[in-house]
């Protein structure tokens, strides 16, 4: 393991634990990443619950990673939390090539955890969005699919995924990791990557 990306802090770690009990009695399974740097895909996104699943789940780890969200959350004082969580706030309507932008840093930094969740929102949506896809592609670096299994209250790490030059079968596959897992909303869940079941 990376002593860089896994450093839990014994307080946050603790506190960490103290919410996965108190959801529920989540625990932590499979493989944790040793990359320095990797795109962490998480599905599937039907629930406020993800988020403080998630959250309690890296506090758990140590993981220091960052994540996108839109920006009417970053108000004070929340943001001032966000923010300390990793969050990076966003507004969708601007023009800027966040793609790129992000690549770049990436490319950068010693080490980077960025987390996606490829639905974009808690609603139902008929595809993903494909910009950590780009993103891995261009930095060269591996994504790593994370699941919130509610039936059996697990987060669910899996091994990395290839990037190759297919796209289309890539997010296939990728979608297929997280197909066995229960989502606390099951009918809100994306069928397809593609729109397809």
């Amino acid at each position: 393991m990376d002593k860089h990306q896994l450093q839990p802090n014994p307080v946050k770690a603790a506190i960490g634990r103290f919410f996965l009990r108190v959801l529920g009695g989540w625990t932590i399974a499979g493989p944790l990443p040793t990359a320095s740097k990797y795109v962490m895909i998480v599905a599937h996104h039907t629930s406020n619950w993800d988020f403080f699943v998630g959250i309690a789940a890296k506090l758990v780890l140590g993981l220091k990673l960052q994540f996108f969200a839109k920006h009417s959350l970053f108000f004070w004082p929340l943001g001032v939390l966000m923010r300390g969580l990793g969050g990076v706030p966003i507004k969708r309507d601007e023009s800027v090539n966040r793609v790129d932008a992000c690549i770049e840093q990436i490319k950068q930094a010693d080490e980077f955890i960025l987390a996606v969740t490829p639905e974009g929102t808690r609603s139902k949506v008929e595809r993903w969005k494909t910009g950590f896809y780009h993103i891995a592609k261009g930095a060269e670096i591996p994504i790593i699919p994370v699941a919130f299994d509610f039936k059996h209250r697990q987060v669910v790490f899996g091994a990395p995924l290839p990037v190759t030059d297919d796209k289309e079968h890539d997010i296939k596959e990728m979608h297929r990791f997280f197909l066995p897992y229960q989502p606390r909303r099951p009918e809100m869940a994306c069928n397809g990557p593609f729109g397809q079941s």
